[in-house]
């Protein structure tokens, strides 16, 4: 029963399964990643998937990171539960390269149309191919493509996707070079003041831009379980998710 009147509207979660990642991306908003980090615990995860979604009407998932492909075998539990709870949107963001290996990236592709993946947001952009290579992300994307997972390249645009700059010019190239693929391109994010993007790209972005993902204090909508297992600053290995949703207050 929801007890709760600021997570009224709850009808998302969302995973951060690690953050360390594969690429040192120079937008990061998250500003440097680890090699390693902690990563989520799987069962821990499911099972406060599934006692939010016995109380909110959970209309989407979201696990990323970091790269969460790193830890695959943490992603795939996660979207099966999703997968058995019916819930509609199950999405994952990945920048595609996690392996070296052809056999792993295919089976990778092959476990997430088995687990149930439905929106798989591939970052393709110029900031990604500055430390990832290329060769392997078109791989993955084609065994999506095989695999039948439905997959959107998801670009990071650098003050909006019209706007005419050396980064943007570069990824355009990029997508270009996807379409052979027959991958739509969704809207991708345009890049906002945090992390590393204040430092690198200072001259581009307005230091007072809002955040887009931030949701009304008052009005949550959508909730993220950290790396290290915490929701709203308490541990799900050793709280209820119910009782921490229901104690939290906007600050």
């Amino acid at each position: 029963m929801r007890t709760n009147q600021y997570l009224r509207n709850l009808n998302r979660v969302e995973f951060i399964i690690t953050y360390a990642c594969s690429g040192r991306c120079k937008h990061c908003s998250q500003g440097d990643h680890p090699d390693v980090g902690e990563v989520i615990d799987a069962e821990a995860a499911v099972k406060a998937l599934r006692e939010a979604a016995q109380n909110y009407s959970i209309k989407s998932i979201m696990t990323f990171g970091g790269e969460p492909l790193i830890y695959a075998d943490r992603v795939y539990p996660i979207h099966k539960a999703a997968s058995e709870l019916n819930i509609p949107k199950r999405q994952l963001i990945t920048n595609g390269f996690f392996s070296r290996d052809e056999e792993n990236i295919r089976r990778a592709a092959h476990s997430l149309a088995d687990c149930g993946v439905n929106d798989l947001l591939l970052s393709v952009d110029a900031f990604h191919e500055e430390s990832i290579p290329m060769s392997y992300v078109k791989l993955f994307a084609r065994a999506l493509v095989e695999e039948g997972v439905p997959t959107r390249l998801s670009p990071a645009w650098l003050v909006s996707a019209e706007a005419d700059n050396p980064y943007n010019t570069r990824t355009r190239e990029l997508l270009f070079e996807f379409t052979s693929l027959g991958l739509p391109v969704g809207e991708g994010n345009v890049i906002f003041p945090k992390g590393k993007a204040l430092k690198y790209l200072a001259e581009y972005i307005d230091p007072n831009a809002k955040d887009p993902y931030e949701d009304d204090p008052a009005d949550i909508r959508s909730i993220s379980i950290e790396p290290d297992n915490t929701l709203m600053g308490k541990s799900i290995l050793d709280n209820d998710i119910m009782k921490i949703l229901s104690r939290y207050t906007p600050c």
